[in-house]
């Protein structure tokens, strides 16, 4: 069990980040369907700046910027354009991928010399506590961060200017506007800022989980962390609880299937998991008589 637990810590960590960029970009008043194409993006640009420079700090930071290039462009797209948030964001996912295939000129994966990996961190005395030390102990520090976002992400929103003019942006535009908040700018941020932590996660599976990259690298993730945050209703510790729960099951199916059982079905384990959640979910809220967070 300790070995599952560790893993799903691992693999929470991609998740968290883009479903908090996501987040955010939510309270902007912006659906982010995008954010599976910014995280393939982040994961690609993460190991070629990598291996150019042998940091995987520069490997970060390149997948940062380029998460951050490709969600101001999108969101230039929807505030600026007037294109459908929902048609947009899905033609930035094919449109990556297809750009990236073309790129690697039909290469299934990119693993160029040099790589720098994202380095783990062992916690004295806490690595040796059964359970406590498979979660908190020999993690990447991109983990640890991912963790701290939640935090920082929920203090800015309810305790602070900026996370105020969001929510009052993402809820009612046009209010906004009458009080002299710049709406569209706050749109922009929230894209950029959902852009670059979508980057980071890709940055994360590429440098942190596998070492290499490959166009399968995603495999849907950016969809599930939408999930998570409409799951958790945008706000920010239900939605890591979701990725959470998502990245269990998802260590799970890895576990089910050393012992023999069908890779076909147990592979589709984590994403029964989200369909599960999502509509007990919106019965609870039915139920109580209230509306879910919907994504349209």
């Amino acid at each position: 069990m300790g070995a599952v637990l560790a893993s799903a810590t691992l693999a929470t960590t991609p998740l968290l980040l883009a479903a908090l960029g996501g987040l955010v970009n939510r309270r902007g008043g912006i659906i982010n369907i995008g954010l599976e194409g910014m995280m393939l993006l982040g994961a690609l640009v993460a190991v070629w700046a990598s291996a150019l420079t042998g940091s995987w700090v520069a490997g970060l930071a390149a997948a940062l910027g380029a998460g951050a290039m490709l969600g101001l462009i999108f969101s230039l797209s929807i505030t600026r354009l007037g294109a459908n948030e929902i048609i947009a964001g899905l033609g930035f996912n094919i449109l990556v991928a297809g750009a990236i295939g073309y790129a690697l000129n039909g290469e299934g994966s990119y693993q160029p010399a040099g790589i720098a990996r994202l380095p783990r961190i062992e916690i004295p005395l806490i690595d040796g506590i059964p359970i406590v030390g498979d979660i908190l102990s020999d993690k990447d520090p991109l983990t640890y961060l991912a963790w701290l976002a939640v935090p920082a992400v929920a203090w800015v929103l309810v305790r602070t200017r900026a996370g105020l003019r969001l929510r009052a942006t993402g809820a009612q535009e046009e209010v906004a506007y009458s009080l002299g908040v710049p709406a569209l700018r706050i749109r922009d941020a929230s894209s950029i800022i959902a852009g670059a932590l979508a980057g980071l996660g890709g940055g994360a599976l590429s440098l942190g989980l596998v070492g290499l990259f490959n166009q399968g690298i995603v495999a849907g993730r950016g969809y599930v962390a939408l999930a998570a945050f409409y799951f958790g209703r945008a706000r920010p510790w239900p939605t890591a609880a979701g990725c959470a729960l998502f990245a269990l099951f998802d260590a799970l199916q890895i576990r089910f299937q050393q012992e023999g059982v069908s890779a076909q079905l147990v592979g589709m384990l984590p994403y029964l998991v989200v369909v599960a959640v999502l509509t007990l979910a919106a019965l609870d809220a039915r139920r109580r008589g209230r509306p879910s967070e919907g994504l349209l």
